[in-house]
């Protein structure tokens, strides 16, 4: 068709916004992400060969470029309109080369185009200014996925031959992995250190009390444990009761407070976590659907701009935007004289993308209400606010101080207050913060003035513990790996996912707790890989990154350099032995699992002893399915416990009483899987096995009594009838924890719900919340144009999926389970049927050549072959290692 156009994004629902945007001369499809990507195996980057790569046409994406490529064959130009940043250049530079190799580009123009934006305007305004593909930026993304390849695939098989039971290594994860570690760390080697204030209530001339603080006495400022203990506490009260006070001095000052800085893919994330409870993924998810296009009416548009950005300025159009409506809603005194600008320091700007905001401000939240989902609204509104907050006033505030002296000045106290005199931005918005500092901003003092007398009341003094450091929040540990400058924060959500993929990590209240077998895996890149998990190199290894998508550094020269000092590193570790590694981690993690103890009298106990023997020393072991505590005199003494910290040095072994119905004894103990209560001896009568039910997770084995043991052993157990139904409501414990059962509806239980104790109201109102996720299955999509036959879609043990008659294709993670359309449906299936057909035919072609004759004289000799190959042990564990390295992820 002449003059006709192919336009490529890499999302369906992008395509299907943009679509509407152009004219019929325009072809939108989608490549459906990245269309190839490195092979996971051993040798996809070839350092010997100057860094080779070879890529591979994903699972799904033979489809979509054979779909792409009959387009482009009949058209005049190919737009490559993914993403405006570097992974979208990376993709288009994918597309580019695949067409090139089918020789689709001789007589067609391929250009790029970017937009910020998936508004009318904005694509029109792009296709109207192309741009050929950038090359700087390409090379950085090659350079990053070789170096996330080469560490992966390389480090990761030295983890599992010198650390059994640890999962695969990577470059930023690994490093983010030990900030959670070294918090963890400090919070255990924390001493807390007391401390005392005094306050005192004061009360003016005309009856109005507040309360201050005592900072000075006999002439000495007092400092943070200036009053250690209750002694001097009780001793400064003595010699303050006497006193009479009035008012030594008060000062006041103007205070202005500026807006904060559109946002951030970082700061977005902080912010969603601190004030909506959003996990990183979770916001970007949501993020991605509103910029990707909602349907409004009848008409698709991208209600926001485009979400990874480091950048923090907004386009003109948007801050003349935002400063109307601003004068419309709030009035003009809330619009500054002259428009803020906003900079970051981005040493790439090719990067330095416009902020995150709303498309149109005048697209108020409430007025997208019946459009939105609650989660996307959340979103939108808080993006929506803090772009209009942004551009708007200053807040003044009277900030005032009052000093209260005795009358010969021996003790001085101190109160302070704000108060605000002109709300400005903070009409609209106010961010919120990690820690949990007093905030005296909305205190008002009484109306003083130096040398009024004062009444004193109540005095106290209050006792005081330092507290050791919070924990990491998604919000805290994107805001530090963005202040150490480790990865990009485009790439934070994944890191964090892959971390509690992993089980190196376990999100607890809303806080990172490393898992045991994180603890182990950092401590052993600490030991031996020290400088790839240092913060100063990682950020280092970026500004290089970012200097290739400048132009300032060749690409391959990067790789060459890290390439050089990596592999002898890993070279280094050949000759290494379980013995050495077991050495290094027991020196380093023995005052975490074996902490001290402190007797009744006094004495240090030593925890090392090994309870069971009395004279075997514990330490860490290693074992096929990982890391364990063990004692010194095996195999005469096979004491063991899971690594854990805590009491359960007595192995858990720990008899509680009797049951009173069997007089059976029962035991809390750990075993392999953790710990588990147990009724009964190791054997029962007739050899059967003792009954044991596992202890929930967060719940402590050296806590546990008689009754508690009781009641897990007796789970599942009536909850009681269900007032709609009448149908019993059972609490139990699963393969997946703590769960409640309403006929074939299940409910699992979070924290806050105790299995034992949870009553009948909770119990009806979780069930209630069940079907919310149950909604995915059993909802029908149509029928089969070929069979007229159902399509379902449904939700299993290994995630929601599609079914025809027999045939199921798994919904992959990149896909809304609940948005699936029937033509994505058929998609799967026919992917799944040709990949089944594919084995069926290769297994069915390999019995038809073989004969049956030749079938049973070849059975003995195979098995004899097998046989004779396991003979030698050593040469089969060493096979094992390279199909083991093909596991591994970059």
């Amino acid at each position: 068709m002449p003059g006709s156009s192919v336009v490529i994004v890499e999302s369906p629902a992008k395509a299907k916004t943009i679509n509407k945007y152009l004219g019929s001369d325009y072809t939108v499809l989608a490549s459906y992400g990245h269309v190839r990507d490195l092979p996971p195996k051993d040798g996809s980057v070839r350092p010997e060969e100057d860094f080779a790569m070879d890529w591979e046409l994903g699972e799904r994406s033979k489809r979509h470029v054979d779909e792409i490529s009959r387009a482009v064959k009949s058209a005049d130009r190919v737009y490559l309109a993914t993403d405006p940043d570097r992974e979208g250049e990376a993709i288009a530079w994918h597309v580019k080369e695949l067409l090139a190799q089918k020789r689709l580009l001789g007589k067609v123009d391929c250009k790029r185009v970017t937009f910020n934006e998936i508004t009318k305007s904005a694509v029109q305004y792009a296709i109207a200014h192309p741009r050929d593909v950038n090359q700087e930026l390409v090379d950085a993304y090659l350079a990053r996925r070789a170096l996330d390849y080469l560490v992966g695939f390389t480090l990761s098989p030295v983890l599992w031959r010198k650390l059994p039971g640890s999962r695969s290594a990577g470059r930023v994860q690994s490093v983010a992995l030990r900030l959670v570690c070294e918090r963890e760390s400090e919070i255990e080697d924390f001493r807390p250190q007391e401390y005392w204030t005094i306050e005192a209530e004061f009360k003016t001339f005309d009856g109005q009390t507040f309360t201050a603080r005592l900072t000075q006495l006999d002439g000495k400022r007092l400092e943070k444990f200036s009053l250690g203990d209750k002694g001097a506490a009780e001793a400064a009260l003595a010699r303050i009761r006497p006193m009479t006070f009035r008012v030594g001095r008060v000062e006041r000052k103007e205070v202005r407070r500026n807006p904060y800085a559109p946002f951030t893919t970082s700061t977005l994330q902080q912010e969603a976590s601190r004030k909506l409870g959003f996990g990183a993924t979770k916001t970007m998810r949501t993020a991605q659907k509103l910029y990707e296009g909602v349907d409004i009416g009848g008409e698709t548009v991208g209600i926001i701009t485009y979400m990874r950005t480091d950048g923090v300025t907004l386009s003109a159009e948007a801050i003349d935007g935002a400063r109307r409506m601003i004068g419309q809603s709030y009035g003009d005194n809330y619009v500054p004289e002259k428009p803020r600008i906003y900079k970051v320091a981005a040493k790439n700007a090719q990067e330095a993308h416009e902020a995150i905001r709303p498309t149109d401000l005048f697209r108020r939240p409430e007025q997208l209400s019946r459009y939105l989902d609650k989660d996307e609204l959340r979103l939108y509104e808080l993006i929506w606010k803090r772009t209009m907050a942004s551009q708007m006033a200053s807040a003044i505030l009277d900030q005032v101080t009052v000093d209260i002296a005795s009358k010969g000045a021996e003790a001085v106290f101190r109160a302070t207050g704000s108060v605000v005199r002109f709300d400005g931005f903070l009409k609209v918005y106010q961010e919120d913060r990690d820690d949990d500092q007093e905030d005296e901003e909305n205190r008002r003092l009484p109306n003083m003035k130096d040398g009024d007398d004062l009444t004193r009341g109540k005095l106290d003094a209050n006792q005081h513990f330092t507290q050791p450091p919070p924990r990491y929040t998604e919000a805290s540990l994107v805001k530090k790996m963005e202040e150490l400058g480790i990865g990009r924060p485009s790439t934070y959500a994944s890191i964090l996912q892959v971390l509690q993929d992993r089980n190196y990590v376990r999100l607890e209240k809303r806080r990172f707790v490393p898992e045991d077998r994180g603890r182990l895996v950092t401590t052993f890149l600490e030991s031996f890989f020290r400088r790839y998990v240092e913060y100063g190199f990682t950020a280092a290894l970026e500004e290089k990154l970012d200097d290739i998508s400048g132009g300032r550094i060749d690409w391959k020269q990067v790789l060459r350099e890290f390439w050089m000092s990596f592999s002898t590193a890993v070279d280094g570790t050949k000759d290494l032995t379980i013995t050495q590694v077991l050495d290094a981690l027991d020196e380093a993690l023995g005052p975490h699992f074996f902490p001290k103890k402190v007797g009744e009298n006094g004495e240090e106990i030593d925890t090392r002893v090994c309870p069971t023997c009395g004279t075997g020393r514990l330490s860490l072991k290693l074992g096929r399915s990982g890391g364990f505590i063990g004692c010194s005199n095996y195999p005469d003494c096979r004491y063991t416990r899971p690594l854990s910290v805590g009491d359960e040095g007595d192995g858990g072994d720990r008899n509680l009483g009797q049951d009173p119905e069997t007089g059976l004894p029962v035991w809390v103990k750990n075993g392999r899987f953790g710990a588990y209560v147990q009724l009964g001896e190791a054997e029962g009568k007739d050899g059967e096995k003792p009954k044991r039910a596992s202890l929930p997770k967060g719940m402590n084995p050296a806590d546990i009594d008689l009754d508690a043991a009781l009641g897990l052993l007796s789970l599942p157990r009536l909850v009681g009838p269900h007032p709609e139904t009448g149908e019993e409501i059972l609490a139990g414990i699963g393969r997946f924890g703590p769960y409640l059962k309403h006929g074939s509806a299940y409910k699992n239980l979070g924290a806050d719900d105790d299995v034992l104790t949870i009553g009948l109201n909770r119990a009806v109102h979780l069930l209630a919340e069940a079907p919310a996720k149950k909604a995915v299955a059993g909802r029908e999509l149509g029928t089969h144009p070929k069979d007229g036959k159902p399509i379902k879609v449904g939700s299993g043990r290994f995630g929601p999926y599609v079914q025809h008659n027999k045939l199921f294709a798994s919904i992959p993670k990149s896909m809304n389970a609940d948005e699936v359309t029937l033509e994505q449906a058929l998609e799967l299936l026919a992917a799944k049927a040709a990949k089944d057909g594919t084995k069926k035919g290769a297994t069915a072609k390999a019995d038809d050549e073989e004969k049956p004759a030749a079938k049973k004289a070849a059975a003995p000799k195979r098995a004899a072959t097998a046989k004779k190959a396991a003979a030698p042990k050593a040469a089969g564990t060493a096979k094992k290692a390279p199909a083991a390295r093909k596991k591994a992820s970059a």
